[in-house]
């Protein structure tokens, strides 16, 4: 195995992503058009032109970095002929990015991602309940004392919800408990504490209301098996069957997202090269902390996309894939 393919969870968006995509590239034009017919609202305008307030709310920045990314690959794959396209060993998301890992690797197409992360988006933006902190520089054996005990201090929980990379790791729970966590994480030794713009404590047990209700989605929804394995975000390993995608996706809200051991699953199935689809650079930054020695790639915009396809295409491309 050698290629992995990579997509971005919440937080990446920004006002004016895919627009350039929709202009030049006619499949991503289709895309972004597709995903305004399912839902029946202006997606596609919430991400060229904003307003940022419509984007980055949950319900529509969710469905929105699922569209860009899909939209990416989409216009890469009609810019070089299938035999000549670096096809994924495997593929895997950050959170909400796992959907857009499970459309290219089979589980369901693009309109049923699109209503179930529309769906994910409104459960998960109606919690209204908690926040969430990143915490830089503290082992996380240190971070998870420091959670258990601010969690009985407080008499509410807070959770390590992200394993980002070995020195980033995100806490998510009771505004309180979380605050508490702050505190005495940075009283141990950690670099920093940041609070997070988010509307709720997502990857911790204050979701499970909307963990059972996207159960309920997942349930009415047609998944098959995949095609390429999903590096899971709660276990990090292969998933290959539509029922361990089902229970992946279901477990997923309330789980944390351990996305160092994602990386390094990766790396011990011989993956050397990443591919990350989506605007910014968040995934691969992490990769990069994770396995030093990757080969990373970011394909974020119609201009970047046609660089890789050139490369590809080049006598030198042709030997490096």
């Amino acid at each position: 195995m050698t290629i992995a393919w990579l997509f971005p969870g919440q937080g990446s968006q920004v006002v004016g992503m895919g627009r350039d995509l929709s202009t030049e590239s006619p499949a991503a034009k289709a895309v972004f058009d597709q995903a305004d017919e399912t839902l029946g609202f202006p997606l596609a305008r919430y991400c060229f032109e904003g307003p940022e307030k419509d984007l980055t709310a949950t319900e529509n920045a969710q469905p929105a970095l699922l569209t860009m990314s899909i939209a990416l690959v989409r216009a890469l794959e009609t810019l070089l002929p299938p035999e000549a396209l670096p096809q994924p060993q495997a593929v895997a998301g950050h959170s909400l990015g796992e959907y857009a890992a499970l459309v290219v690797g089979g589980a369901f197409d693009f309109p049923t991602a699109l209503r179930l992360v529309r769906r994910r988006g409104e459960l998960m933006a109606a919690a209204r309940q908690g926040t969430m902190a990143a915490i830089i520089g503290l082992d996380e054996q240190i971070l998870m004392q420091v959670c258990l005990t601010a969690t009985a201090e407080c008499g509410a929980p807070v959770v390590i919800a992200n394993y980002n990379a070995p020195d980033q790791l995100v806490i998510s729970g009771e505004n309180a408990a979380v605050a508490k966590a702050c505190a005495l994480a940075k009283a141990h030794g950690a670099r920093r504490a940041l609070p997070l713009k988010v509307s709720a404590a997502f990857h911790s047990p204050l979701m499970s209301h909307a963990a059972q209700e996207m159960a309920k989605a997942l349930t009415a929804a047609s998944i098959t098996d995949l095609t390429v394995p999903l590096i899971a975000n709660v276990t990090g390993t292969p998933l290959t069957t539509a029922s361990q995608v089902g229970q992946e996706l279901g477990r997923q809200i309330t789980s944390p997202v351990v996305w160092t051991t994602s990386v390094q699953q990766m790396g011990h199935l011989g993956i050397t090269t990443f591919i990350e689809f989506g605007p910014g650079t968040v995934l691969t930054s992490l990769v990069k902390r994770i396995l030093p020695s990757a080969h990373l790639i970011n394909l974020t915009n119609w201009a970047t996309l046609q660089a890789f396809a050139q490369q590809i295409r080049s006598p030198h491309g042709q030997e490096q894939g």
